[in-house]
């Protein structure tokens, strides 16, 4: 099972997103920023170096939105979600194809990796009683 980490970073109602390269696995799919946490490093740790060096920011990690586990075919990953906040730097797409801030309602709107699908539908939720 791989760690993987990622950001939700909410702005006035919206939050973060972002399209993955043409060029990996799951190409051109949307979801938050983040990524594997490599070996002898914490989850946090893992997630402040993702934000840098895929969006150029600095984070606050906060405390865990939720956790899944996902089976894709190529790989099983566990992936933590966490309440971040952007510290320091505007976010830029070091990395991605495209970066957005998108309300809640407008999820359906973009395809998101799988993996992802749990955490959305609990956004949804979340904002449908006006708790976002």
């Amino acid at each position: 099972m791989v760690e993987v980490v990622t950001a939700l970073i909410r702005d006035n109602g919206r939050f973060l997103i972002c399209r993955r390269p043409a060029n990996k696995t799951r190409a051109l799919l949307w979801e938050f920023v983040g990524g594997k946490v490599e070996k002898d490093e914490t989850k946090e740790n893992a997630l402040i170096r993702e934000c840098r060096e895929e969006l150029g920011i600095t984070v606050r990690v906060d405390d865990v939105f939720m956790t899944v586990e996902h089976e894709y075919p190529d790989v099983t990953v566990r992936l933590t979600l966490f309440n971040s906040a952007i510290e320091e730097g505007v976010p830029r797409k070091l990395e991605h194809e495209e970066i957005k801030w998108i309300e809640p309602c407008e999820i359906d709107n973009y395809e998101f990796c799988p993996a992802d699908k749990e955490i959305l539908s609990r956004i949804k939720d979340l904002a449908k009683q006006k708790n976002f």
